[in-house]
């Protein structure tokens, strides 16, 4: 499913206490948790907490106001082109989750937040590669332009690889097999969705397993695909329902009125 898109922010931790807890609250759909182990007095601190609480409005359709405040507190304390480019990315990010899940129609405040972003951060900075990843989302999802998607998620894969982002590749790997998927080039869907997984299971990204096993299973055959969707849903109950999009993607098939 195309708008089943969601953040790439940040990577594994290293060796700080600090990032390795927030990493295995928001890798465990913890992300209130997480952002309240940040203290919002530096610039890098308060955006990370705000794409904490915008990737949970993405994934759990709630906390709207707490991302919006955090988001504020985030550009009021930005310095320079890239912490305010950033800030603007983030912006771009909830605009963008707002309108596919329908909250609000905010795609032009969207598109605007993601170009000023754009114009903010210099190609090969580190920000750079998740504001291509998101200005695909935009293109594939609210402007209907796969094209454009995949030159962007191209652009963010590259970047990703040199930078050495992991969790982001996981996300290029899964948007760019998507569209392989919808233009019916199998093999590559099935390549790029199994990478996904790979990446995820391996950086233990719980919350993101799920889903990218739901994907894998569109791109295999029985009985495979049936074994990829039951490991899903049982991951999907252990996160208590979550991301909220993926209930209709594992939905189990109406029965055949002539069978029932």
């Amino acid at each position: 499913m195309a708008h089943t898109a969601m953040s790439g922010t940040g990577t594994t931790a290293g060796d700080d206490p600090l990032q390795t807890a927030v990493w295995r609250l928001r890798s465990r759909a913890c992300w209130a948790d997480a952002a309240a182990l940040l203290q919002p007095v530096t610039a890098p601190a308060a955006l990370q907490r705000a794409s904490l609480l915008v990737e949970r409005c993405l994934y759990t359709e709630q906390g709207w106001e707490e991302a919006e405040d955090a988001l504020r507190t985030a550009e009021a304390l930005a310095h320079g082109d890239e912490e305010r480019g950033a800030a603007a990315c983030e912006r771009g990010h909830l605009a963008y989750a707002a309108t596919l899940h329908t909250v609000r129609d905010r795609a032009d405040e969207a598109r605007a937040a993601l170009g000023r972003a754009a114009a903010l951060i210099p190609p090969g900075a580190s920000g750079r590669a998740l504001l291509d990843f998101r200005r695909g989302l935009l293109a594939e999802n609210l402007t209907g332009s796969p094209q454009s998607a995949r030159a962007a998620y191209r652009r963010a894969h590259a970047g990703a690889t040199a930078q050495g982002d992991p969790l982001l590749l996981s996300f290029t790997w899964r948007h760019l097999a998507g569209l392989s998927l919808r233009e019916g080039e199998l093999v590559e869907a099935r390549h790029g969705f199994a990478e996904s997984l790979r990446i995820r299971e391996e950086l233990g990204y719980l919350v993101g397993t799920a889903p990218a096993l739901a994907s894998l299973a569109d791109a295999e055959s029985e009985p495979e695909a049936s074994r990829l969707r039951e490991e899903a849903r049982r991951l999907f109950r252990l996160l208590g329902g979550v991301p909220t999009w993926l209930a209709r993607q594992l939905a189990p098939p109406e029965p055949d009125a002539a069978s029932a």
